[in-house]
């Protein structure tokens, strides 16, 4: 029973001290989804699921006949962002021209195996000035990573 004991703490103390280390396990190491390989932010098969779901959305909800033309400037703010120990993702922003001749930003992240029923890429997109239910708002920040969220653009380029 002593030795149960001791192999415990000795087992807690050596956790504790990888945790205060600041050890992090990548999410692929962990769970066997993962495998950290992602589209591009200029994937065509990322940039037309967001155009098809915008088409969708828009005429289905909205009664619009809105529709994304194209986009251009497309560029990555962030991979894995967030730490490595959360789900791999790839954030994204890009400058879309939409059927009403206006051009209109877009924030977007790529997702590890969070697509249908965990198969494959999953794709989060918000188009500013278009979010008319909020879901990511305020003008689709909600779709950033946390450190351009809750520091502000300018800390993000500084870091990139």
């Amino acid at each position: 029973m002593k030795r149960i004991v001791v192999c415990l703490a000795a087992l807690l103390v050596f956790c504790a001290g990888a945790q205060a280390a600041g050890v992090v396990v990548p999410a692929e190491q962990r769970y066997v989804p993962y495998s950290g390989e992602l589209p591009a932010c200029d994937d065509p098969g990322v940039l037309a699921r967001i155009s098809d779901r915008f088409a969708q959305k828009e005429s289905e909800y909205w009664n619009s006949p809105l529709q994304i033309g194209g986009y251009d400037r497309i560029r990555e703010i962030g991979f894995r962002a967030n730490g490595l120990a959360y789900i791999p993702r790839r954030y994204c922003v890009a400058r879309a021209l939409d059927s009403d001749s206006r051009e209109r930003t877009v924030v977007y992240d790529v997702e590890e195996s969070l697509g249908m029923i965990g198969w494959g890429y999953g794709v989060e997109w918000c188009v500013v000035g278009l979010d008319r239910n909020l879901a990511y708002a305020p003008a689709c920040s909600a779709l950033r990573p946390f450190v351009d969220r809750y520091l502000g653009e300018k800390a993000l380029r500084a870091r990139y």
